[in-house]
């Protein structure tokens, strides 16, 4: 089997997909980030989970990062509209505190750890400086917020300003807020977010891989030729 990304196969997958899907698929693809990525700790309700999944396709965010220490993520297919599967989900339930783990692997490729709170001494989300280096938006469980640990390990603090007796949103509404401002921040800041070369074609390939009928067996005999 090919690696994934390779050229070659990837030419040859698109051959079995219309022009116009296949030029979608890049022109999706060219607007993907990993400057920003989305963590979610033990967030329970279906339909919360896969709100926030639709708000990060939307925004154009590849990567969820999703902590199970108390509570399974699980999906709702009709709230999702399909899409977590264009999103890339790396899960985190195989450790005792997997907040401790899945923080440790994001500050190692580079992340800064921003802790959604709306806790006091953080920084709002109209000042939120975006220019300092990628970043990870960390989202807690709807009952009781980010753990205690998560807090603890982040970088910065964020809130999103509110005026009324409510203290805080939803997290699916808090999640779309934060994508949609950063995101759009993010494109007209004159910051590098795209993917690199060998990150698109990586995704291309899962893509048209999950795109293209009987894919693996049309694989195995370009492979054989």
């Amino acid at each position: 089997m090919f690696a994934i990304g390779n050229q070659n196969i990837i030419n040859h997958l698109g051959e079995f997909v219309s022009e116009k899907r296949l030029k979608m698929l890049r022109c999706i693809l060219s607007n993907r980030t990993r400057y920003i990525t989305v963590v979610l700790e033990d967030v329970f309700q279906p339909q919360n989970a896969s709100a926030v999944l639709r708000s990060c396709d939307c925004f154009g965010v590849q990567d969820v990062h999703i902590i199970e220490n108390k509570n399974n993520f699980n999906v709702d297919p009709q709230v999702a509209m399909g899409a977590s599967k264009w999103l890339t989900l790396h899960r985190y339930n195989d450790l005792d505190n997997n907040t401790v783990g899945a923080i440790g692997v994001l500050k190692d490729q580079g992340y800064r750890i921003v802790a959604t709170s709306p806790h006091t001494y953080v920084t709002s989300l109209n000042d939120f400086d975006i220019t300092k280096g990628k970043f990870a938006l960390l989202f807690g469980t709807e009952l009781t917020g980010l753990s205690p640990k998560a807090i603890e390990l982040a970088d910065e603090h964020v809130l999103i300003p509110t005026y009324g007796f409510t203290e805080s949103l939803n997290i699916s509404n808090s999640a779309a807020i934060c994508l949609q401002q950063l995101s759009y921040r993010l494109r007209t800041a004159g910051i590098d977010f795209e993917l690199t070369p060998n990150e698109f074609n990586a995704i291309l390939h899962e893509w048209l891989r999950k795109s293209v009928r009987s894919s693996k067996l049309i694989e195995e005999r370009y492979i054989a030729k």
